[in-house]
């Protein structure tokens, strides 16, 4: 499977020579120039690795980095961040805050192409590939669901609720932790919209929505085989 990289830069010169080196090497690049648009996007469908530029419009790379490492879905996220010479503090923050790696502009393609490599080969994964309870099924890679080998249409949305579940490893996510891991810290909606969501993914998952336990006052688990 092609292994999916986010360039997250401001700079569209920078951001274009970065994307076609990468893509020379086999990798799928998609590149936001925009802070807010992208940590959006991210949660929505995290990529295998992230370029990430500190200074941003919307919100800066600092934040973003803060944000994705404080939700379960990203919290392993490998994050690169592109910094130029002149922000030598705010390299040192973001490897306090989470970040794997920093490359200083202007930089040498070359360097980021080994450098993203490096990162890649020394990253575990977050969770296994394929995930099982009972009948259920479901492949990280393939972003598919299985219901007793049947496969179940669901949405990138659907998905994401059952990935913020089973990374959580039983554990129980308040209505709150799911809005913030699966709509992002910055969604003003009602917590009913999980409860919404929960009982269509239910209602599609059939004779395996027992999966998705209720801890009544407190929110939802996976239930673990």
């Amino acid at each position: 499977m092609t292994t999916k990289i986010y360039i997250v830069e401001d700079d569209p010169d920078i951001a274009e020579l970065i994307q076609f080196n990468l893509e020379k090497e086999g990798f799928e690049t998609l590149i936001e120039n925009n802070g807010k648009k992208a940590y959006e996007l991210i949660i929505e469908n995290p990529p295998d690795l992230l370029l990430l530029d500190i200074g941003l419009p919307g919100l800066s790379g600092i934040e973003i980095c803060k944000y994705l490492r404080e939700q379960a879905i990203t919290r392993d996220l490998p994050i690169i961040m592109l910094t130029a010479r002149t922000q030598e503090t705010d390299k040192v923050v973001g490897l306090n805050i989470g970040a794997d790696d920093y490359i200083t502009k202007p930089c040498s393609v070359n360097e980021v192409v080994a450098r993203v490599n490096a990162l890649l080969r020394r990253s575990k994964p977050s969770k296994t590939d394929v995930f099982r309870s009972g009948k259920l099924e479901i492949n990280f890679n393939l972003r598919t669901v299985e219901c007793d080998n049947n496969e179940i249409e669901v949405t990138p949305t659907e998905f994401n609720i059952l990935s913020a579940l089973i990374n959580a490893k039983g554990r129980v996510l308040s209505r709150q932790d799911l809005m913030d891991i699966v709509w992002g810290a910055d969604y003003y909606g009602d917590t009913r919209t999980v409860d919404v969501n929960i009982k269509r993914l239910r209602d599609k998952l059939s004779d395996c929505s027992k999966a998705i336990h209720t801890v009544k006052g407190v929110g939802y688990r996976i239930i673990l085989n």
